[in-house]
């Protein structure tokens, strides 16, 4: 889901994340209105000129848990998470280093 959003205007990249079948696409939605959220509270940035310039997702801890089965025996489960990263920036500044991260967990 991050590879549709990377390098589209913000609200496109909403309007993708919006309207795309996947379910990854609710979590990766939430971070990024976020990190818009951040970028025009924090940094007073225009909506219109923030460019998602940077997504990327990363494995999280994986939490282990046991599942009873027969015959006195346990089944390992994993259950895994990840890490998303949205990176907005203004139009003008789209590549360069000074970025404002959201990071959230899933």
């Amino acid at each position: 889901m991050v590879d549709l959003i990377r390098g589209l205007p913000a609200d496109e990249a909403q309007a993708v994340l919006r309207f795309a079948p996947q379910a990854a696409s609710e979590p990766v939605g939430k971070v990024l209105a976020s990190a818009i959220a951040n970028a025009e509270h924090n940094d007073k940035l225009d909506r219109e000129t923030l460019v998602v310039s940077r997504a990327w997702v990363d494995e999280g801890p994986t939490l282990k848990r046991i599942r009873p089965r027969g015959f006195g025996r346990a089944f390992r489960v994993t259950k895994r998470t990840s890490h998303i990263t949205v990176v907005v920036e203004p139009r003008e500044t789209a590549g360069a280093s000074s970025a404002k991260t959201k990071e959230g967990a899933r």
